[in-house]
């Protein structure tokens, strides 16, 4: 007899745990740098726009069909439609080549953290600081072994007593530590000019690379196309709201997104002299320069420690989703337990992790591409398979399956509202979003087009 899968207790469970998946990272170290590059207010008013249609529609289709198969990634596909199962492969591949690099920066942000409550503020703002410290064998390796540990310690529990426990807990933490440090960093003398430039929009600064900017942080923040919102929707109750559903995880992920914004925007104008243009992206913008903006703070080392517990917080839910996305999949396919599967899983990211990590030090002389390995793995899951993976899921949507599947699973929860915007997003519009993602995100990889 086949054992009955694992749920979320409820729309609160599950609609926490999917916005920790999408609250990663990206929310905190991409989006305030891309905000400040293309004008402030413009980037956000178009950043929620296409969040309320484009990321909506992408969404919905895959929580509605993880529910509607009550299977992750491979085998929904294969039940919907045999021919079409390499989809299901091909997303996949997207967590299973992320999750150990993630562990990486995660491992990264635990240092951090530790070097932030131990009162080391001025060492960690000194220049070459990161840089020596990812250059060694040793303690890189120790922190992202222990950020491993305590993800899979997560999903070991299981869906509702580990990650619904552990999202209905970090995440109203993150939320009001997001606030906490946001509120101390407008009201900085000088922030306010910071404030102004980033939520008042400038129209004399849009433009297409404006949309593609926004389409694309979109496109990563919110978890789509890498299995993890068909793996989640698969755990959701039959009388759940989809629909309203997704509209609340898209309020918390585009929420946290602005905070993060309010947070880092302001502080780093007042440290730079009031220069947007300044402000970089990924670990240059976490690791290097705010903690020298903290350092320049009153009661730096309590804020840079509020900060960096909020970044682990982050990083935590999103490692949470990619590992229980591969133990999803090794359950389903191979027929293996979760606590097999965690097991295994954990030995793979702890393996797999190694290059990454070694790849500023012992094997930086080794460049696949001229790329570190972190860099080369996600360019082929962030630039490559993602959108790969997103544009056939929409054409098996439109196409295949055709809206009335998905429209058909939601509407046994609650009216399907949005049906015709999500009929028109899927069909028209969103193919042609995702091309546009594809091409500008090889040719940013590339430092062909950037942006």
């Amino acid at each position: 007899m086949e054992k009955k899968r694992s749920s979320f207790s409820g729309k609160i469970g599950f609609v926490l745990a999917a916005a920790g998946s999408a609250v990663g990272l990206g929310n905190l170290w991409r989006f305030p740098y891309l905000a400040a590059k293309y004008g402030g207010g413009i980037f956000l008013l178009v950043y929620i726009i296409l969040a309320v249609t484009f990321g909506y529609a992408l969404m919905t289709a895959e929580v509605a069909i993880g529910r509607k198969t009550g299977l992750s990634a491979i085998q929904s596909f294969k039940v919907l439609n045999k021919k079409y199962s390499f989809i299901g492969y091909l997303a996949s591949l997207v967590p299973i080549i992320i999750l150990p690099y993630y562990c990486v920066i995660g491992g990264w942000v635990i240092k951090y953290f530790s070097v932030f409550i131990s009162g080391q503020t001025t060492a960690a703002a000194a220049d070459g600081y990161f840089d020596s410290f990812i250059s060694q064998t040793g303690q890189p390796i120790l922190w992202l072994v222990i950020f491993i540990l305590i993800t899979a310690v997560i999903v070991f529990l299981g869906v509702e007593k580990g990650i619904e426990k552990a999202s209905k807990f970090l995440m109203p933490v993150l939320v009001v530590l997001s606030v906490i440090v946001a509120i101390y960093s407008i009201t900085m003398p000088g922030a306010m000019a910071g404030v102004k430039y980033y939520l008042m929009p400038d129209f004399s600064k849009f433009s297409l690379k404006t949309v593609v900017a926004a389409m694309g942080q979109l496109f990563y923040s919110m978890s789509l196309a890498m299995g993890i919102m068909i793996t989640y929707g698969s755990y959701m109750k039959k009388d759940v709201d989809l629909e309203k559903s997704v509209s609340n995880i898209e309020i918390f992920d585009t929420g946290i997104a602005l905070i993060a914004g309010l947070m880092i925007v302001p502080a780093v104008f007042v440290f730079n002299g009031g220069d947007g243009a300044a402000i970089n992206a990924g670990p240059g913008l976490m690791f290097v320069t705010l903690p020298k903006v903290f350092n320049s703070m009153p009661f730096g080392s309590v804020i840079g420690g509020l900060f960096f517990i909020l970044v682990l917080f982050a990083a935590l839910t999103s490692a949470i989703s990619l590992m229980e996305t591969i133990v999803s999949i090794l359950h389903d396919k191979l027929g293996w337990g979760r606590k097999i599967s965690c097991v295994i899983v954990t030995l793979y990211a702890i393996a797999m992790a190694l290059p990454s990590s070694l790849g500023f030090g012992a094997l930086s002389s080794v460049q696949p591409m001229g790329m570190s390995f972190l860099d080369f793995f996600d360019f082929i899951s962030n630039s490559i398979l993602m959108p790969i993976v997103a544009f056939l899921t929409v054409c098996f949507v439109g196409y295949v399956i055709k809206p009335k599947a998905i429209a058909d699973e939601i509407k046994l929860s609650s009216a399907f509202k949005k049906e015709k915007l999500f009929n028109v997003m899927i069909k028209y519009i969103a193919p042609i979003f995702i091309i546009m993602i594809l091409v500008s995100s090889i040719l940013n990889a590339l430092q062909i087009y950037t942006l």
